[in-house]
């Protein structure tokens, strides 16, 4: 009754080798971006509210960078990249990072 059939314990090893890695996505500070422009890309492409993508505007500029989600490796870098890519339409020079989860 407690011993697992060899595709039961397939199943399990697969589960668990199989989790999903996750990356934090963070905004770089610099001296050019407007705080206007960073919270209006918190809430667009973060889909933070308005207070939580300010609180998260004033992590960026008073630690250097600032923790803007979480997300599988695919989804960050997607973020990154329209990020950088609506800053750089904009005229500014905001950049953004992935590193991994520990």
């Amino acid at each position: 009754m407690g011993e697992k059939t060899a595709s039961q314990s397939y199943t399990t090893t697969q589960t668990h080798e199989r989790q999903i890695r996750q990356y934090n996505v963070f905004l770089i500070n610099d001296d050019y971006t407007t705080f206007e422009f960073v919270i209006s890309i918190l809430m667009k492409v973060f889909r933070k509210s308005e207070a939580e993508a300010e609180r998260i505007t004033m992590n960026v500029h008073r630690n250097g960078k600032g923790l803007a989600g979480t997300y599988t490796r695919e989804i960050a870098l997607m973020k990154v990249k329209l990020v950088r890519s609506m800053a750089e339409a904009a005229g500014f020079p905001l950049q953004a990072e992935i590193e991994e989860q520990a």
